[in-house]
C-alpha cells in the first residue's frame, strides 16, 4: 500500500497536498480499499468555507456510502470534475487524478495538527 510521505494524513482517512496557499484533498488509498468500488462522488461545497472535520461530500461505493471531512478550514475552489464521469480514478489512482477537491487556505498553521505518512501508517496498521 502506498503512503505518499509528501502528504498530509487525518485519522478519517483523508490525505492533503499543500502547493502554496491552496491544498488538494482525497481520500488515502487505504479508505478506497476499504471502501470498493467507488461509484458515485457527491461533492455540492464549491465556492463554501468549510471547516475543519466538516462533512463536504460522499462518496458513494457498491455497499455503502461514507461522509467526505474537511481535514483544515479552506474554501472550496475547485471540485474533480472527473469524478463526475470517471468515480473510479478514486481507486484507480487516489492520490493523483483521484483526488477531490481544491480548497485555498484559511490557516496553514492547521497542517501540524495532521498525521505524517509514518503516524498514518501506524494508525491503519500498515
Amino acid at each position: 500500500m502506498n503512503f505518499p510521505s509528501e502528504l498530509k494524513y487525518t485519522k478519517d482517512h483523508e490525505w492533503v497536498r499543500v502547493e502554496g496557499n491552496h491544498a488538494y484533498v482525497g481520500i488515502t488509498e487505504f479508505a478506497q480499499h476499504e471502501l470498493g468500488d467507488i461509484v458515485y462522488v457527491d461533492i455540492n461545497t464549491l465556492g463554501k468555507e468549510v471547516g475543519k472535520d466538516e462533512v463536504f461530500g460522499t462518496v458513494e461505493a457498491v455497499k455503502t456510502v461514507s461522509d467526505l471531512f474537511m481535514p483544515i478550514v479552506g474554501k472550496i475552489t475547485e471540485i474533480n470534475k472527473k469524478l463526475d464521469t470517471h468515480p473510479e480514478l478514486v481507486n484507480s489512482d487516489p492520490y493523483g487524478d483521484g483526488w477531490m477537491v481544491k480548497i485555498e487556505l484559511s490557516d496553514a498553521s492547521q497542517m501540524g495538527g495532521l498525521l505524517s505518512a509514518d503516524d498514518y501508517k501506524t494508525q491503519v496498521g500498515a
